[in-house]
């Protein structure tokens, strides 16, 4: 007969696991809507759509992402607690461009080794993002890759759901020539470009270069400006949807592909969107990876965001009620540009302004 094997021995440690379901508990547990029926622990998560009654004609919403390259920057740092949150913001932001409320969310966990600690701290980040968003974490799965991950490896994925009333939803289509761009300021990076970043800021410096303080950052070290979270939206505009309902005609969230490859997202064949670089500040992170890099502005606005995390197309009637509404509820925001006649793309004005 064969030597006997145990699943731990192969590098499965099920016990450990048992005791990282546990030790999320709280954090999970911190998220539930009252929708949420049921605890963690089974083969679905289950959710009432009890609200979706009192909608004309609801619709499920769903998206789903994960954190990329920034995860080797918590792991450089040892800093766990903060990438769970850019992983609900990178799903729960997309939904939000159609005008739904991000209603549960599942994540994905893969480790090379399970600590129990760690993953608390990193579904901790997770159910952070959850109370931001406003969404329930009502399932997910963790698991242990021996042999295939490093023990100290992990990455992380994820999908949220959400809900928007077909007559209340935010569409391209609906955007006009003459409509105004509003945008909310990004808290840096977000989750995109962290390869480029990642080369020209992290590769080849030391571990007491990369965690000194750096004047051109604000005092924060390059890690610790690379490690900023995601900012989620979703809370303020929602606000800003129901306040002044009908004056958003679309959204756009600015993630991979930067402004050039984003805002024409929310845009039909019949327009363009027309940007003005003089009017916003660049964050001082953004700013600092761009000359490390040397990028041309061109190259910068189809790479990072730029400063602008999210930018609101509005009907230019309504366009002081939706400022108002903003500066009441203390949001910062730029005008940042109009709608022009076109055919989809985003176009610039005063080039060179920017960087």
């Amino acid at each position: 007969m064969a030597e006997q094997v145990t699943y731990a021995q192969a590098g499965v440690d099920i016990e450990e696991g048992a005791r990282a379901v546990d030790a999320i508990k709280g954090a999970v547990h911190s998220t539930y809507r009252d929708e949420v029926v049921g605890d963690i622990g089974g083969f679905g998560g289950l959710f009432s759509l009890a609200a979706a009654k009192d909608m004309a004609d609801p619709l499920l919403v769903s998206g789903t992402d994960g954190v990329g390259t920034k995860l080797k920057v918590a792991q450089m740092l040892g800093k766990h607690d903060t990438v769970g949150i850019d992983l609900v913001a990178m799903c729960a932001n997309d939904i939000l461009a159609t005008g739904a409320e991000p209603l549960f969310f599942l994540d994905y966990v893969a480790v090379g080794k399970l600590d129990s600690q760690a993953m608390a701290e990193i579904v901790g980040g997770i159910a952070e993002g959850c109370r931001q968003a406003g969404c329930a974490l009502i399932g997910g799965e963790m698991a242990e890759h021996p042999g295939v991950m490093d023990p100290d490896d992990y990455d992380l994925s994820g999908f949220c759901v959400g809900l928007v009333d077909r007559p209340k939803m935010l569409d391209p289509e609906a955007v006009r020539e003459g409509d105004v761009l509003i945008a909310l300021p990004s808290s840096g990076l977000h989750s995109n470009g962290y390869s480029l970043a990642r080369k020209v800021c992290v590769e080849g410096k030391s571990a007491d270069e990369l965690t000194a303080p750096v004047e051109e950052l604000g005092g924060l070290s390059v890690l610790e400006a690379l490690l900023t979270p995601t900012r989620i939206y979703v809370k303020p505009v929602l606000a800003l949807l129901k306040e002044v309902p009908g004056a958003v005609r679309a959204l756009a969230h600015i993630t991979g592909g930067g402004i050039t490859e984003n805002l024409n997202r929310a845009l039909n064949s019949a327009v363009d969107a027309l940007v003005d670089l003089a009017a916003w500040p660049v964050p001082a992170v953004v700013r600092y990876v761009c000359a490390q890099a040397g990028l041309s502005e061109e190259e910068a606005l189809k790479t990072f965001n730029m400063g602008l995390g999210c930018v609101l197309i509005v009907d230019p009637s309504r366009a002081d009620e939706v400022r108002e509404a903003l500066s009441a509820a203390g949001e910062e925001f730029f005008d940042v540009g109009t709608v022009v006649p076109g055919n989809s793309i985003v176009r610039y004005e005063n080039e060179g302004r920017l960087l």
